[in-house]
């Protein structure tokens, strides 16, 4: 009897041993795997690491565990966005009353000029691509396009819902970024400076993206310049705008991405306006939300030239990215606040 009972403890601690050594063996396997893939002979894998990571304010660890300084500034300086050396001519911008006839360029020009009824405010487009997927919005009316902003300006951010919820807004999408060293930023403190209704209500800071100004003129063109705030008032008129970007498209030219940028893969949020007046906002869902893992700053700024953007700029992106439509949460955000939502300073809405 005992002797049975010892083959049998020996049978089970073979086992034991063989599917300690096959975990092993997997083990040794998937490191060896992961090893090639960052620091083997394709660097794709290695590109899209640090520069996901390294535009991010919480997880540039991902990026420093495995890579030396002078690795990540050699891949960020092999990819990174050139913008265009300009700021906004608002003469190309020719705002239109209603639908402009029934023949279309494109099947793209049809999604945005064909309304289902001809007093619609805005229009709610579906980006369905094979790695990324998101909504642009065309809002008819550049006049309704306003910034909104936490109603604790400097002390509590609030989320996009909120916001939109506070000023009666229709549609809205995060805006500027803001000061967030450690990722438990309430998002109170927005970068760079906040003009709304023609004052400038906060200064702070920029983010150092690249970009300037970003905003609505008098004439309720998109304005994007690289200048001072007292320009900004005085010679550029804008009445509602934030620091961000980099600038997309600057009349009509698109800014040249190198490599994918130096922007990695991720939610994104972009505005741009076309030549007709149309406001165009966009919001990809990232890291696997919504069947999304994202998009860069090349394939963002080929959406906007799809839509016909004339001028466009990238918004604050990540866990910041939200799309809210009569108080709905569109998109898929990655966030942990309000239903996937972040706490953020500014917003653009769209009111009635």
């Amino acid at each position: 009897m005992a002797s049975v009972k010892k083959k049998k403890r020996l049978k089970v601690n073979i086992q034991v041993k063989r599917v300690f050594l096959l975990l092993f063996s997997l083990l040794i396997m998937g490191l060896s795997a992961s090893a090639f893939l960052l620091y083997g002979p394709w660097s794709w894998v290695r590109e899209r690491l640090i520069t996901t990571a390294m535009t991010t304010m919480s997880h540039q660890y991902l990026a420093t565990i495995f890579f030396d300084q002078d690795t990540i500034n050699e891949v960020l300086a092999n990819n990174k966005v050139i913008e265009v050396d300009e700021d906004t001519n608002p003469d190309l911008i020719q705002l239109e009353d209603g639908p402009t006839g029934t023949k279309y360029a494109s099947k793209y020009e049809r999604d945005i000029l064909e309304r289902e009824n001809e007093g619609d405010l805005f229009k709610v487009i579906r980006i369905d691509e094979m790695t990324y997927k998101g909504y642009l919005v065309a809002i008819y009316d550049p006049s309704k396009v306003k910034l909104g902003v936490t109603s604790r300006l400097g002390t509590t951010g609030q989320s996009v819902r909120v916001i939109a919820r506070n000023n009666q807004a229709r549609v809205a999408i995060n805006a500027g970024g803001f000061y967030d060293p450690d990722w438990n930023s309430n998002g109170a403190i927005a970068h760079g400076t906040v003009i709304k209704d023609s004052k400038i209500i906060w200064d702070y800071e920029d983010a150092k993206v690249g970009g300037g100004f970003v905003g609505f003129n008098q004439d309720n063109v998109l304005v994007l310049a690289r200048t001072d705030k007292y320009s900004a008032l005085n010679k550029y008129h804008l009445r509602d705008a934030i620091e961000f970007g980099p600038f997309l498209i600057v009349n009509g030219k698109a800014s040249f991405v190198k490599g994918d940028g130096g922007w990695g893969i991720a939610p994104r949020t972009a505005i741009g306006q076309r030549a007709d007046g149309i406001v165009l906002f966009l919001v990809i869902d990232g890291r696997g939300h919504g069947g999304s893992v994202g998009c860069g700053m090349v394939e963002l700024t080929e959406i906007m030239q799809r839509y016909g953007a004339v001028n466009a700029a990238n918004m604050d992106g990540g866990s910041s990215s939200g799309l809210i439509i009569d108080d709905e949460i569109i998109n898929h955000p990655t966030a942990g606040g309000d239903n996937g939502l972040r706490n953020l300073p500014t917003a653009w809405i769209v009111t009635d």
